[in-house]
């Protein structure tokens, strides 16, 4: 695993290295502005260690859900993935203090629940450990709902797991199915659930008589932005998260559609996680269904970029993507 600087540092550089990558576009909700090594913010979203955060406040009636054990512990044990993946987990400019919008998240219903959080970052895998064991209270770690692991785990979900197409600012085209990217120049990661949900989709092209898409495969990320730079692809398809940060923070690009990462049959949903019936589910599910309700959820989640994720209400275990 690279050093959290070295991470950080990548981040930024490939968000100063090129023109494309300079102000703000698209639907995103944060202002324009650069970055570069050194600075505390990217664009309007602030990368510094002083995060001034979104926060809550005990609700009694909701605090009152927690196992009893946990009360009395006063902590809540959350895990995170020790990645760097911006805007959802990541080390801030003094590459200790952990930042995004799945801790701000974590941190509100913490704060609803009457708890303080305790963070710690593992690899995804040791997240499922860490529930099994029982060495964390929940996760807070993008962490998508499915079938399979529903067998496992409880949901309490917080946001839409959708993907997005990101294009050059200045197009006018947008995606809301197979049509439109008949015969388009469309990158993505190879193994993926966007791979395979584009791929699907040319072959549904060529089946209505109209041009399959070029798919283009890159291996960083910063070879997708210097192809979309460049005009070799029309558009690259991605996590919407991260390609929402991308607009936020850079400048001449735009989203020109998004989609539920499961496809057309299921809306993905992203969820609070705890280990089957450890008794949590329900606090977490009300915890954020309050901060739904006073708009501290809403607030969060702008300050990230993220508003096109939102729902409406934290549902319980709801349908997941389906097994393999």
């Amino acid at each position: 695993m690279h050093s959290r600087r070295t991470a950080l540092a990548a981040a930024l550089a490939l968000l100063t290295a090129a023109p494309l990558l300079s102000a703000c576009g698209g639907d995103s909700d944060a202002a324009t502005g650069g970055g570069r090594p050194g600075t505390k913010k990217v664009g309007s979203i602030n990368i510094g260690p002083d995060q001034h955060r979104v926060r809550g406040k005990k609700v009694g009636s909701i605090a009152a859900l927690v196992p009893a054990k946990v009360r009395a512990r006063g902590t809540l044990r959350l895990g995170g993935g020790a990645d760097s993946t911006a805007p959802l987990g990541f080390y801030a400019t003094d590459d200790k203090t952990r930042i995004g919008s799945e801790v701000d998240l974590a941190v509100l219903v913490a704060d609803t629940l009457g708890l303080k959080p305790a963070f710690e970052q593992v690899s995804w895998e040791n997240l499922f450990v860490g529930l099994d064991s029982g060495k964390f209270d929940g996760v807070f770690g993008n962490v998508t709902v499915t079938e399979e692991r529903k067998e496992k785990y409880d949901f309490a979900t917080y946001r839409l797991d959708n993907i997005a197409f990101e294009a050059k600012k200045d197009v006018d085209w947008k995606v809301d199915g197979p049509a439109d990217v008949a015969g388009k120049s469309i990158a993505v990661s190879s193994g993926t659930n966007q791979e395979k949900i584009l791929v699907d989709w040319s072959k549904q092209n060529e089946k209505a008589g109209r041009k399959p898409v070029d798919i283009k495969y890159f291996q960083k990320d910063s070879d997708y932005y210097l192809a979309l730079q460049s005009g070799r692809i029309d558009a690259y398809l991605g996590p919407n998260p991260s390609a929402a940060y991308h607009v936020a923070s850079a400048g001449q690009t735009k989203i020109v559609g998004r989609l539920s990462g499961a496809g057309d049959a299921l809306q993905g949903e992203i969820a609070a996680t705890t280990k089957k019936d450890s008794g949590l589910v329900d606090a977490y599910a009300a915890a954020l269904n309050h901060v739904i309700k006073d708009g501290s959820y809403a607030k969060v989640l702008k300050r990230w970029g993220l508003s096109s994720e939102a729902v409406k209400t934290s549902r319980i275990n709801p349908p997941g993507l389906p097994k393999p």
